[in-house]
């Protein structure tokens, strides 16, 4: 790899490149414990310094893993080939706000949460908010098609990509999509590289839709006795029609280890929490939140709250934002699973976890974006414990079983990458795997883009 590194500083400057092995050691992991390490790790700072990187892998057949923040959950961003690593951190310019055109025009190493940040400053709103949104890029979104807290009303990161544009293994430019909100000229690729895990094309550029910012949005907070309690109010909203603009759960175990994590108080009758934002007209909320009061009035609902200013919203939010951090200090090791069912069977599922946890002794960890039926399912336990990790196996696999018996997927937003892998089958079949295979192959011919990724 020698030699190739020489070639690359050559071309791209011998600040961009670097291949010592501590060096590399950064570049070998995500938020998994899944590591391998890198030959070459590359900081492009143009679309030029990519397209000669890829050229170089291509003529000399070297595997490329494009990595943004590196804070992914499935081990999509991890250079299992080694190879060459590119890191897009150093792309990190908004280029255009386009404000007659409610667009902005944003290369991949832009951190999310400053694309929302710009937006809002332009009065405009970038909707998707995955919780890494303070760390993580917007190429990592586009790649995993990330969703977040308001997603059930607003949609993910895919509802928002107006056009890609980059290059493929080869070198080669490539644009799918418009600056228009219709296009129907020929396949929607876009659609297709959105979610598809760095393993298709290297985007350079993304060009994503800005709606009006609403008027006005409180975040009320619903404390329950029971877990079923909170995931039924959850489900009765949805059919009400009331259109939140966020609807979250949180259950009592990830509660009490934010509490642990954070120092506050912790409340006994609560075992279950509803975070619901409600966004629109002034007068529009006032009839909903008159609406979720009469029909809050369970024997099971214990506190009900309302921020109606940004603080009080923010530190309502930072619960759910926190949770990662503090469930990781209940045991060693965490398998943190995404799993996303129709609507009418969050409560079944939810029930059906916490007796696996129970019949296991188990401990499972429980929240997430419920409007849409997504379930961020976290098994705790100890490494060095046998017992726990063939458990742990047992479980995982009764719930994915479960969860695509009832129509539902194996991952809603975090993507397959390595740690899913084998659980593909669980949702497809085989003649579905190879057609995936196909449009890999049809866009990396040598399959050096991103390797050993999703099948």
């Amino acid at each position: 790899m020698k030699k190739i590194a020489n070639i690359l500083r050559r071309k791209i400057g011998s600040e961009k490149v670097k291949t010592d092995e501590e060096f590399c050691i950064s570049y070998s992991y995500d938020a998994t414990e899944i590591k391998s390490n890198p030959d070459i790790v590359v900081f492009p700072t143009s679309e030029s310094d990519v397209k000669s990187i890829l050229r170089i892998a291509s003529e000399y057949n070297i595997p490329v893993t494009p990595r943004g923040s590196g804070v992914g959950y499935s081990g999509g961003s991890v250079p299992v080939k080694g190879g060459i690593v590119i890191v897009f951190t150093r792309m990190n310019k908004i280029l255009e706000i386009d404000e007659s055109n409610m667009l902005i025009i944003t290369e991949p190493g832009v951190i999310t949460g400053d694309i929302i940040k710009k937006s809002e400053e332009a009065g405009f709103f970038y909707p998707p908010d995955p919780a890494s949104m303070r760390n993580s890029t917007i190429g990592g979104n586009v790649a995993e098609n990330a969703g977040g807290p308001r997603c059930f009303k607003y949609g993910v990161t895919s509802d928002y990509v107006l056009s890609l544009e980059g290059f493929l293994i080869d070198g080669s430019r490539v644009k799918f999509g418009s600056h228009s909100i219709k296009d129907v000229a020929g396949y929607d690729l876009k659609k297709i590289i959105t979610g598809s895990e760095g393993t298709l094309i290297v985007i350079t550029k993304i060009i994503l839709k800005l709606i009006p910012m609403p008027e006005s949005r409180v975040l009320i907070y619903l404390g329950f006795n029971s877990l079923r309690g909170g995931s039924d109010f959850v489900v009765k909203m949805i059919k009400m029609n009331l259109s939140p603009s966020a609807l979250e759960f949180i259950d009592k175990t990830s509660l009490d280890a934010v509490r642990d994590y954070t120092g506050s108080d912790k409340d006994e009758n609560i075992n279950s929490v509803v975070l619901m934002e409600l966004d629109g007209t002034k007068k529009e909320i006032k009839n909903k939140i008159r609406i979720i009061r009469d029909n809050a009035t369970s024997s099971d609902l214990k506190k009900l709250k309302i921020a109606k200013t940004e603080k009080e919203m923010e530190k309502i939010w930072n619960v759910r934002r926190n949770l990662s951090p503090a469930i990781a200090k209940l045991k060693p090791k965490k398998i943190n699973e995404d799993i996303a069912v129709p609507i009418g069977e969050i409560t079944n599922t939810i029930e059906y976890i916490s007796q696996l946890a129970e019949e296991y002794d188990i401990k499972i960890v429980m929240f997430g974006h419920l409007g849409d039926g997504n379930i961020h399912t976290n098994i705790m336990i100890d490494p060095h414990s046998e017992i726990e990790i063939k458990n742990s196996k047992i479980v995982l696999d009764k719930i994915f079983g479960y969860v695509t018996s009832v129509n539902g997927t194996i991952t809603g937003e975090h993507g397959i990458g390595l740690s899913k892998k084998e659980f593909l089958v669980y949702q497809f079949s085989e003649t579905e795997i190879e057609i995936f295979r196909r449009i890999k192959k049809v866009f990396d011919p040598h399959n050096l883009l991103n390797p050993g990724k999703i099948f």
